[in-house]
């Protein structure tokens, strides 16, 4: 029950009740009675208000895109003075400075035939050929004989001496860079004991020194003519 229909209903008592009051007829009460029924009725079916609130209204959100603000400009700066650079001031190379070189002479090279865009030499009679210079020739130095007069003849065979046989062999002889005798090869016919005698001396005894070209040592070979005499083997 609200404050309203308590109140009527107080009103109602409080008319009923008063002292000395003249009593009515039984209908003016039923009608009085009936009235505030009806009032109190009325009351409670209606639909209750909400008092002193303010009804709920929906929120509209509305999405404001806000621009950011503007950088602050603050006063001008000066530009600086940018001027291309040149090259030959980036780096500068001082040019080293030699004293007392002695001056070399100045050598004229010969002017060789000048060749002209069909590749004929100008300058040259019809007919002439343009000879190339010769190629570079290596400087060759043979080999040179270095074994000691005591360590020249080989032992003369028993078998030989026996039978009074001498014999003049020619030989070729294979030298190494080092100057060693690496083979010893007979030229033409030569007996075998003989052959066999000198081959064994000389690839232990004899040396030389080794051929060059250019001034670097080289292999060689070279022909000689030993001599086995009978009166060497008695000495």
């Amino acid at each position: 029950m609200t404050s309203l229909s308590r109140r009527l209903v107080m009103l109602a008592y409080a008319s009923t009740a008063r002292p000395g009051a003249r009593a009515g007829s039984a209908r003016t009460l039923m009608v009085i009675v009936a009235g505030h029924a009806a009032v109190l009725a009325a009351v409670l079916a209606a639909k209750p208000e909400l008092v002193g609130m303010t009804p709920f209204v929906p929120i509209k959100v509305i999405d404001v895109r806000i621009d950011p603000p503007p950088p602050e400009v603050g006063p001008p700066q000066p530009q600086a003075n940018l001027q291309p650079v040149p090259i030959h001031s980036r780096a500068t190379i001082p040019t080293p400075i030699v004293d007392n070189l002695p001056s070399l002479p100045i050598v004229p090279l010969a002017p060789g035939p000048a060749i002209n865009s069909s590749g004929g030499a100008i300058g040259l009679e019809p007919g002439a050929q343009v000879v190339d210079p010769p190629e570079h020739a290596p400087v060759r130095v043979a080999a040179v004989f270095r074994t000691p007069e005591s360590a020249i003849k080989p032992p003369y065979p028993l078998s030989k001496i026996r039978s009074e046989e001498e014999a003049t062999l020619r030989l070729r002889l294979s030298i190494d860079p080092r100057g060693r005798v690496v083979a010893v090869d007979p030229v033409g016919d030569a007996d075998a004991e003989f052959l066999a005698a000198a081959r064994r001396h000389i690839m232990q005894s004899w040396r030389y020194k080794p051929a060059m070209e250019d001034g670097i040592a080289v292999a060689s070979s070279t022909v000689i003519s030993l001599s086995f005499r009978l009166d060497d083997a008695s000495a």
